[in-house]
């Protein structure tokens, strides 16, 4: 099977050969205007890199196996359980190729934000990595809506909303692949700040302040500076308008690639005409307080606005979130193997910090694989496929057995009856007794002289 996966690498992400372009060419040559469509419209492929992969296991007869199902699985459950984190945010961990397992985010974005997701496979440049986005719009996955995935190859993603919301970011490796793995998300603005030098301290009124007691509100920021100070291009882009009005005084208006309208006002003068093309730090004019800001000290009001939409708050636009990752601390040593409590305050909870849900509550001895580390915190997956996080200083090492059991019949993959050969991972004698490492319901976690797995005992 995993000779059939590893064949199965190439064509699903293989861009059209030159001899297929040609005879496309000439089928379009000869064609009317209905066969060049349809011709169109085959070349065309709109799924992701993930469901063409998920296709081509199909095709090759392994989309109904377990191990297929158990991947797909994963990749749901994962969107579900996302954890909500802050950026920046670090997180290193073990995707076991045996054990499919995705990993994902849920971060908090506003519109003017880019949000990323890098995920590094140290030493590894043959594994595929599935990177996907979704914008959260109800409390299931079916409500979820997809926005955007890396292209093949990629194990980067990089996207910013159209509103405010909740975005989860998620990547999961193809079958029977996985190993060490760095992943980190991070929140960074879309535009440049607009004064140079300048910094976000220099902001002293926001969008959405009252003026003129009350009749209308702030629609942009104002960012302080010494007159004369450089006003530039928070990205590249053309001018549009340059003019002097009674409330803005003098003004530039410039679009940008990104579809912004940037609005520049109350110039003590300008330095560029309309239609110039300008790049990212481009000079467009000076500090002034030119308009209706005359008894005001000069200052920049910069404004961002959309196109049936209006003035939108142009802070999360410029704003930079400050900080670092917590710096990881927990083990990692114990990636990918087997964890217990180590006393009664070690909780299941949604996410990496004390303030997060608790998932469940965590019965002595109980069994965790661990997925990933960040900061002081464990990802870990239960026996049963549940995941969530545990504090490290809370655990210790199933390594160490609790005691020992003499076992007879099968011991098993996963806590729960087996349904194929698979399933089982030795069959003891009455003679043998083996290390007991953990607990799962009426299960113990085992080690004999062939292997971990599970056994059934009251």
């Amino acid at each position: 099977m995993a000779a059939m996966i590893r064949a199965l690498r190439g064509p699903a992400e293989r861009k059209p050969s030159r001899w297929r372009l040609v005879a496309s060419a000439a089928l379009v040559t000869m064609a009317g205007c209905d066969t060049i469509r349809d011709a169109a419209e085959g070349l065309l492929d709109h799924r992701t890199p993930r469901q063409r992969y998920a296709d081509a296991l199909t095709a090759a007869g392994l989309g109904t196996t377990a191990l297929a199902g158990d991947w797909t699985g994963a990749g749901r459950r994962a969107l579900v359980d996302a954890p909500l984190v802050t950026s920046p945010y670090e997180e290193e961990g073990y995707l076991s190729p045996g054990e499919p397992v995705a990993i994902a985010f849920r971060i908090r974005v506003r519109r003017g934000q880019e949000v990323s997701l890098q995920v590094e496979l140290p030493g590894d440049t043959s594994t595929t990595l599935f990177v996907d986005a979704w914008v959260m719009e109800g409390d299931s996955v079916p409500d979820y809506g997809h926005v955007a995935s890396a292209d093949s190859g990629e194990r980067s993603l990089r996207i910013s909303p159209r509103r405010d919301g909740e975005m989860i970011l998620r990547a999961q490796a193809e079958l029977l692949r996985g190993g060490r793995f760095r992943a980190v998300v991070r929140l960074s603005p879309t535009l440049a700040f607009p004064v140079k030098p300048g910094t976000e301290r220099d902001v002293g009124s926001r969008f959405g302040a009252p003026r003129d007691a009350g009749s209308r509100s702030h629609h942009g920021i104002d960012i302080f500076a010494a007159r004369g100070t450089p006003v530039v291009a928070a990205a590249p882009g053309v001018v549009n308008r340059v003019q002097e009005t009674p409330i803005g005084g003098k003004v530039v208006w410039m679009r940008d690639t990104l579809g912004n309208s940037l609005y520049y006002a109350h110039l003590d003068r300008q330095a560029v005409t309309a239609g110039m093309r300008v790049g990212l730090g481009d000079t467009l004019g000076f500090v002034g307080n030119t308009g209706n800001a005359r008894t005001t000290p000069p200052h920049l009001h910069f404004g961002v606005y959309r196109r049936g939409e209006g003035p939108v708050d142009p802070w999360w636009f410029v704003h930079r979130p400050r900080g670092s990752a917590p710096r990881l601390v927990a083990d990692t040593a114990r990636l990918g193997r087997w964890i217990r409590p180590a006393n009664r305050r070690a909780l299941l909870q949604s996410g990496p910090s004390p303030r997060a849900d608790t998932v469940r509550f965590l019965m002595p001895h109980a069994a965790m694989r661990v997925l990933s580390a960040a900061g002081e915190w464990y990802r870990v997956r239960m026996p049963d496929g549940a995941t969530g996080f545990v504090s490290a200083r809370h655990t210790e090492s199933a390594e160490v057995a609790i005691g020992r059991l003499p076992i007879e019949g099968a011991v098993l993959a996963r806590p729960a009856p087996a349904t194929a050969p698979s399933d089982v991972v030795a069959v003891l004698g009455g003679a043998d007794s083996v290390a007991v490492l953990g607990r799962f319901n009426d299960y113990v976690l085992v080690r004999s002289r062939r292997g971990v797995g599970w056994v059934q005992h009251q």
